[in-house]
C-alpha cells in the first residue's frame, strides 16, 4: 500500500520508501473461559502498522435504512449490503471511517477483531491466488459485524464472502459472543478454516497461520469451506497416504523470515503463560492451543502486550537496538491494542468490554470501553497523520515518543503513572458496576445508562489530562538532561 498518498504536506514528513513502508502486522491471543481468571471468553489483538496512522473512534446506531452497498475507498473491493444494520463501535484509521474498523461490539453483544495478517504458501496460492478485488483486510469488519448476532454467524457470513468474492490477502478474524470464541484462518483465493476456542485452552499467534487438525464432522467445533481437503489433495497439498491434514502444512507460508518475525513471539508469549513447555524458538513445533499453568487476568494480558524479550539480551529497547531480529510483540509502530472480553454474567451493556490502548503497548494505557456507552470524548474522535493537541491518539503517541528518546531514563516514568492508573480505574469500574447492576435491578435502565456514560466520559478525559502532565514531566526531565549535556558554565 503506498502510504504517501495520505500525506497532506510532503514537505512536512518524508514518504517512505516502498520496501520501507511497514506492513500490517499484529498478534493475537485468545483465552477460552476456563483459562480465565474470571471464566469470561477474551479475544485480544494488537493492531501493527504506522504510527502516523491515527485511530478515531466510531459509534454507529441501529438503523432499517443503512447503504445497501459497500465500496471500499483503500481497495478494489465492494459488495452488496442488507438493508437493515446493527449498530457498532470501531476502532478504524483517521481517513477510512467506514473500513478497517478494528475491533469493538455490535448492539447485539458480539464482537469483531479484523484482522491477523497471515500469509498462504506459494504453493497453495499457485492452486488458488489471491483475487485482486476481492475481499481484503480493510474490507472484513465493516461488512460482517453490523449484520451477525451471534459468533458462529460471523464466521458464516465471512466464510460465505470468502467464498463468492475471493481473498485480495491473507488473514485471521475473530469473533466472540456470551457463548462461544471463534477464529478463522484463510487460505488461498476461497478456502477458509475456523475454530472454536476450546473453554480449557488459549491461543496465541503472530503474523502465521496456525491451526492443524480439521475434524469436518466435528460441526460444534469447526467450520470450513467445503472442499478443504480435497482442493489440497487434489492439487498436491496434502497426500492422504501421510497421514491426517494438517491445515498448516497443506496451506500455509513458513520459512526463514517466520523465524526471527513469528517464531520468537509465539515462544515468548507461551513462555509466559506456560514455563513448563519447552518450546524450541527456532522450530514451529509449538502447540496451537495450550494450556496455562495459571488463570490468565486482563492484567496478564496487558503484560503480554507489552511483552519485549524484557531484560534479555533480545531487549531492543534496553539495548537501544532498532535492528534487533526478534520481533518484539509491543512495538513502536502499534496503532492500538484491544483486549475484547466477554463477561455472560452481567447485562451486555458491561459485559461487553474493550479495553484498549492506542499506540505501543508498553508504554501506552489501556482504558475501558463499554458496549453499552454511546459517546466518548471529542479527542478519541479526532485527528490525522499530523500531531495536533486536540487528538487522543496524538497525546498517547507524544508521551511515548518521549519515552523512546531515552527509554532506560523516560520508560520507568510513564510505566509507573499509567501501572497506577490502571489500577486506580480497575477499582472505579468495580464499584460502577457494581451500581450499575444494582439500578438496573431496580428497574431503572435510563439512570444505569447515564451512571456508564458519566464514568466513561470521566475516565477518558482522566486519562488525557494524566497523559498531558506525563508530557510535561518528561519534556522537564529532557531539559535538565540535555542541560547537563551541554552546560558550557563559566570558568
Amino acid at each position: 500500500m503506498d502510504m504517501s498518498k495520505n500525506l497532506k504536506n510532503k514537505n512536512d514528513v518524508t514518504p517512505l520508501s516502498k520496501e520501507a513502508q511497514p506492513k500490517s502486522e499484529c498478534t493475537t491471543i485468545i483465552v477460552g473461559e476456563n483459562q480465565t481468571a474470571d471464566g469470561s471468553h477474551i479475544f485480544a489483538r494488537s493492531e501493527d502498522f504506522d504510527a502516523l496512522r491515527t485511530k478515531n473512534f466510531i459509534v454507529k446506531k441501529d438503523t432499517a435504512n443503512g447503504p445497501e452497498e459497500f465500496i471500499a475507498a483503500d481497495s478494489p473491493f465492494h459488495c452488496k449490503l442488507p438493508k437493515e444494520a446493527l449498530g457498532y463501535t470501531g476502532l478504524p484509521d483517521y481517513q477510512y471511517h467506514e473500513e478497517w474498523g478494528s475491533a469493538g461490539w455490535n448492539t447485539a453483544g458480539v464482537g469483531e477483531s479484523s484482522t491477523e495478517t497471515i500469509f498462504s504458501s506459494p504453493e497453495a496460492l499457485k492452486a488458488d491466488p489471491y483475487v485482486a478485488d476481492g475481499l481484503s483486510e480493510c474490507c472484513t469488519y465493516n461488512t460482517v459485524l453490523p449484520y451477525i448476532k451471534t459468533a458462529r454467524e460471523g464466521v458464516e457470513r465471512l466464510g460465505a464472502m470468502i467464498e463468492k468474492y475471493g481473498s485480495a490477502e491473507g488473514f485471521g478474524i475473530g469473533f466472540i459472543d456470551s457463548k462461544e470464541t471463534w477464529y478463522l484462518e484463510n487460505a488461498g483465493g476461497h478456502r477458509w478454516l475456523a475454530c472454536r476456542m476450546p473453554a480449557d485452552k488459549y491461543f496465541v499467534t503472530g503474523n502465521q497461520s496456525r491451526f492443524r487438525h480439521y475434524d469436518p464432522n466435528d460441526k460444534e467445533n469447526f467450520m470450513a469451506s467445503a472442499d478443504l481437503i480435497e482442493f489440497a489433495a487434489k492439487n498436491g497439498l496434502y497426500d492422504p497416504a501421510k497421514g491426517e491434514f494438517d491445515f498448516h502444512e497443506a496451506y500455509s507460508k513458513d520459512d526463514i523470515a517466520d523465524t526471527t518475525y513469528n517464531y520468537p513471539r509465539v515462544w515468548g508469549l507461551q513462555g509466559i503463560f506456560s514455563p513448563d513447555i519447552k518450546n524450541d524458538v527456532t522450530k514451529n513445533t509449538f502447540p496451537v492451543f495450550a494450556e496455562t499453568d495459571h488463570k490468565i487476568s486482563i492484567a496478564d494480558l496487558r503484560r503480554a502486550f507489552r511483552f519485549h524479550y524484557d531484560g534479555t539480551d533480545h531487549d531492543p529497547y534496553l539495548h537501544n537496538n532498532g535492528k534487533e531480529p526478534y520481533r518484539p510483540v509491543s512495538i513502536f509502530r502499534t496503532t492500538q491494542t484491544h483486549i475484547l472480553q466477554n463477561r455472560p454474567w452481567l447485562p451486555k451493556e458491561i459485559g461487553c468490554l474493550t479495553y484498549v490502548a492506542e499506540g505501543m503497548a508498553d508504554l501506552g494505557v489501556f482504558l475501558p470501553l463499554y458496549q453499552g456507552v454511546t459517546d466518548f470524548p471529542k479527542p478519541y474522535f479526532v485527528g490525522d497523520d499530523k500531531c495536533s493537541d486536540d487528538s487522543a491518539y496524538w497525546t498517547f503517541r507524544k508521551v511515548m515518543a518521549l519515552g523512546m528518546v531515552n527509554y532506560n531514563a523516560y520508560a520507568p516514568i510513564i510505566k509507573e503513572t499509567y501501572a497506577a492508573l490502571e489500577k486506580e480505574n480497575d477499582q472505579r469500574q468495580k464499584e460502577m458496576e457494581d451500581e450499575y447492576v444494582a439500578l438496573v435491578k431496580a428497574g431503572r435502565p435510563m439512570a444505569a445508562h447515564d451512571l456508564l456514560q458519566a464514568f466513561s466520559d470521566r475516565t477518558l478525559s482522566h486519562a488525557l489530562a494524566v497523559a498531558h502532565d506525563l508530557e510535561n514531566r518528561l519534556f522537564t526531565r529532557m531539559t535538565a538532561d540535555i542541560q547537563k549535556e551541554y552546560m558550557f558554565h563559566g570558568a
